[in-house]
């Protein structure tokens, strides 16, 4: 026999056991239940309430243990349900009949002569009628909570995995629709250069192989790392500064110990080409961009700041940032991205992240 043959089959007797062996709560239902039912039947008889109480609690055990039976007993004929309500039918039958031979020594031909042992068999078998339908009830409403309780978790379960798979489309979704737009910007600097026929066009071209090789693996992924993305834009902003070396300096500092932190691809990117394109490029003076990430708290700042033309009057933002809101906010629900203008002139666009969501 396998070893996987042995752990199941020792596993049928435990699960046997669960089922046989009551709870505190059902237990505390067959003696509230055959308290009950001793005051009821108690002005039917002489006896004391004390023997009353014992014979009720007696076969409210019994009643318990053969519906716990009925309900572990593995068998295709019929419902597990029926079996145990036709338990519950033996067992008040059976069990009364036992306390009355009891009571009679033994004696059977003594108990159905006996015209008190008889009426005190059916009198026992009547509270037997009433423990075991409480115990058919309490079963049933506790198995109707459970069922419920399950379907809901069940419900919650598939909600929660089909949310996820909501987000996972449609970050996917957004990465797709950005990668036209960072590839044709980077290309279109370049052509600017080949065109002019300027000295600078094979090192730039040298470049421009560099940052794809770093970019274009980022490009089929959901998710990167801050040391990636840092990678990547210190490629763009090296292909940038070789475009305009007059006119665009740059410095990075990324806390080293957040270098493993996951990040959706092409985020502190979006900031750069952002500044480049809309701080650096229309102004006439010698700009700086600053990349950066810290920890603070539980959350994480990255920020891009330039000291480019500033906001100005431009209108709303354009498709690279409304594209990146979207997928910090599938990344991680609670990210924020604020822009401001610095003095006297300039950007400072900050992502903050909660550190959890990147780990």
């Amino acid at each position: 026999m396998s070893g996987r043959s042995l752990e199941a089959g020792a596993q049928a007797p435990r699960a046997a056991e669960h089922w046989l062996l009551p709870g505190l709560r059902p237990l505390a239902w067959v003696v509230a239940t055959a308290t009950v039912a001793a005051v009821l039947v108690m002005p039917m008889t002489h006896n004391t309430y004390l023997e009353l109480l014992g014979e009720t609690l007696f076969v409210g055990i019994v009643l318990l243990f053969a519906f716990r039976g009925a309900g572990a007993w593995r068998q295709n004929v019929v419902p597990r349900w029926l079996a145990q309500v036709l338990a519950i039918a033996v067992g008040a039958v059976v069990a009364p009949l036992i306390v009355q031979l009891v009571a009679a020594g033994g004696d059977i031909s003594g108990f159905t002569s006996s015209r008190g042992h008889v009426k005190g068999y059916f009198l026992v078998t009547f509270a037997a009628a009433i423990i075991g339908t409480a115990i058919a009830m309490g079963a049933l409403f506790r198995e109707r909570d459970a069922q419920a309780r399950n379907e809901a978790l069940h419900f919650d379960l598939l909600r929660e995995r089909l949310e996820r798979q909501a987000a996972d489309a449609r970050l996917r979704l957004l990465t797709a629709q950005i990668q036209p737009h960072f590839l044709l910007n980077t290309l279109a600097n370049v052509q600017a250069l080949v065109e002019s026929g300027s000295p600078r066009a094979v090192p730039l071209f040298r470049s421009l192989t560099a940052y794809l090789r770093a970019a274009v693996p980022q490009l089929q992924q959901d998710q990167t790392t801050l040391g990636e993305e840092e990678k990547l834009v210190q490629a763009y902003l090296e292909l940038m500064q070789m475009r305009m070396p007059d006119r665009l300096a740059f410095s990075l500092a990324v806390d080293p110990a957040l270098r493993g932190l996951r990040l959706p691809p092409l985020v502190l990117l979006t900031l750069v080409e952002n500044a480049v394109r809309h701080g650096i490029d229309p102004g006439v003076d010698a700009g700086r961009i600053e990349v950066g990430a810290r920890a603070d708290g539980d959350r994480v700042r990255l920020w891009v700041q330039d000291s480019g033309v500033g906001m100005g009057d431009a209108p709303g933002e354009g498709v690279g940032l409304s594209n990146l809101r979207q997928r910090l906010g599938a990344f991680d629900p609670s990210s924020g991205l604020e822009l401001c203008e610095l003095q006297p002139q300039g950007v400072r666009a900050e992502i903050h992240l909660q550190r959890g969501a990147m780990e």
